[in-house]
């Protein structure tokens, strides 16, 4: 009689650890998290620059295929000067935490459609924010941990607004778009390919 209490604390026990395992092992549902205070902002800027270096360093030449309404035209970026005309616009301004950190949010989540997780960055205010950069997303493949895409959207000069999409060392596709009134149409469209080497 004396052993039965025991009996059933080792069998209490031996619950509430095997209910605790369940719970630690249940596959979890990420929900978006609130703008991050704490942390660091992707530095996009600097990634950028890493990749165009990278190519270069890889003698590869990217070739430019722009679209302009129904005419499609080709260039090689093979020197310094075309790749700073091709990329040039979304190297500046840096974007950076001690730029940024005081006037856009950071929300970060796991996107299972795409299986990456998902930074993305808007202003704080958008009525009194005068950052040319808009609004931009930085995708990370969770079994790597490297960036996979970063997607830029930026202000210019015009009624202009250009659109990026980075796929990291394979293409780059730019979006020139123009609003003129309500209206609002593709004015340019270039596919950048990261991968050709034509030597």
């Amino acid at each position: 009689m004396k052993c039965y209490p025991v009996t059933i604390l080792i069998l209490l026990l031996t619950a509430c650890h095997a209910k605790k395992d369940a719970v630690d092992t249940a596959p979890r549902v990420a929900a978006p998290v609130s703008a991050d205070t704490a942390g660091n902002f992707f530095p996009v800027t600097e990634y950028l620059k890493g990749q165009i270096a990278e190519l270069k360093k890889n003698g590869v030449t990217p070739i430019d295929r722009i679209k302009i309404k129904n005419h499609t035209d080709s260039s090689w970026l093979n020197s310094d000067a075309k790749m700073q005309e091709a990329f040039g616009s979304f190297l500046s301004p840096v974007i950076d935490t001690a730029n940024l950190k005081n006037i856009f949010t950071e929300k970060k989540f796991k996107d299972e459609t795409l299986n990456a997780f998902t930074f993305t960055y808007d202003p704080l205010n958008e009525g009194t924010n005068n950052f040319a950069f808009r609004h931009w997303d930085v995708y990370v493949d969770p079994d790597n941990n490297k960036v996979r895409r970063i997607y830029l959207v930026k202000q210019a000069p015009g009624g202009r607004m250009l659109q990026m999409t980075w796929q990291s060392g394979k293409w780059c596709k730019i979006v020139t778009l123009k609003t003129t009134g309500d209206n609002t149409e593709i004015e340019k469209e270039e596919n950048i390919s990261l991968t050709y080497d034509k030597n």
